[in-house]
Formats: C-alpha cells, sequence, structure tokens
C-alpha cells in the first residue's frame, strides 16, 4: 500500500488540464487509505478548502457527512477504519465559478488497485452520481439511485453529496433523514464494532 500511496502523491497526469483552469492549480491528491479500513466513503473529488488543506472533508460538507454517519472527527479520521477514496483525488478546478468534475483519467488510472488493497472493506458509502455510476453500473441517477438505497444493504449505502447546494433536495426528501440515516448510523456502528 505504502508504494501506491506514493505513485498516488506524485500523480501528475492532470497537470495540463488544472492549469487551464480558473484557479491554475497544480495536482494535490487528497486521499486516506488503509490495507485495514472496514468502511469506504467514495466520494465525487476534493474541492478547493481541501485541496488547501490536503485532508478530506474539511468543509461544512465534511461536517454533513459525519453527522451523517453518526461518527466523531477522530473516528472519520481514522484510517484503520475509515477509507475516503474519491472518484478523482485532486481539486480539478473552476469553470464560471462551478467546480468541474473529476476527471475520469483519475479512476480509470487508480482505483481498481487502490480498491484491490482494501481487503477488508465491508461497506461502502457512495457519495454522489460519479462513485453512484463506479460502483453500481446500470444505475439511473443520483436521485433514483438513493430512493433504492435498501437494494444496495448490506455492503453499499448511496447518498446525495452532503453540499450545503442540496439542501433543498433534502427537505423535499424527509425519508432521508427519517429512514434512511437511522439505518446507514446503525450499519456504520455494525461494522466499526466488529
Amino acid at each position: 500500500m505504502d508504494d501506491l500511496l506514493n505513485d498516488i502523491r506524485a500523480c501528475s497526469l492532470c497537470a495540463d488540464r488544472f492549469a487551464l483552469t480558473e484557479t491554475g492549480h497544480s495536482p494535490r491528491p487528497v486521499l486516506q487509505v488503509s490495507s485495514h479500513a472496514k468502511i469506504l466513503v467514495a466520494g465525487q473529488a476534493p474541492g478547493m478548502k481541501v485541496h488547501l488543506s490536503g485532508r478530506p472533508f474539511t468543509d461544512p460538507s465534511g461536517d454533513r457527512l459525519r453527522d451523517w454517519m453518526g461518527i466523531h472527527e477522530a473516528q472519520f479520521y481514522d484510517a484503520s477504519q475509515i477509507a475516503i477514496l474519491p472518484m478523482g483525488f485532486c481539486f480539478p478546478g473552476y469553470r464560471k465559478g462551478s467546480d468541474l468534475p473529476p476527471p475520469a483519467i483519475c479512476a480509470r488510472t487508480w482505483r481498481a488497485q487502490v480498491l484491490e488493497a482494501m481487503p477488508n472493506v465491508q461497506l461502502t458509502l457512495l457519495i454522489g452520481g460519479y462513485a453512484q455510476k463506479w460502483h453500481l453500473p446500470g444505475t439511473q441517477g443520483v436521485n433514483a439511485t438513493v430512493e433504492r438505497w435498501r437494494d444496495f444493504l448490506p455492503n453499499a449505502i448511496p447518498l446525495p453529496h452532503p453540499s450545503w447546494r442540496n439542501t433543498a433536495w433534502l427537505k423535499r426528501n424527509p425519508w432521508f433523514e427519517a429512514e434512511l440515516l437511522p439505518v446507514l448510523r446503525a450499519r456504520i456502528q455494525e461494522v466499526l464494532d466488529d
């Protein structure tokens, strides 16, 4: 795992692409993995705050995600328990003020190798459409996939992105908090206690 992580942290496949974005930044892969991890958080890509901190989910989305999961920060950042593996390891930059999608080359290059190096994962949280499409081929959009969350238990739970941009969706879908979150929290505790 150490050699693989060193290769990922040295990756510059997207350097030219990122240099052309509004932020003109360099690659900075941000992930948290361990061969011992029991839970995998499969997200989209780091935002600017995470790019600057170098630590996954150090933003309001991370606060909301930890609340959804029912765990505290120390548990979340314990790589021996929880792996955080976005579809794109680097902040993809902005176009007209909005985050660009994660470059597909990242998942094609690294994802299978990293997943293979984590044989103890018992639960995967699939955050957003990019992760859901990769891990659950054939699924149709975030709304439809999250609505079918029970179909993927006990090994996976699809979630919307915990961004503030999805607050309206959460209000329109009260079942998410009432039905899905209690199961999510219970499943997480079951895996962590195993």
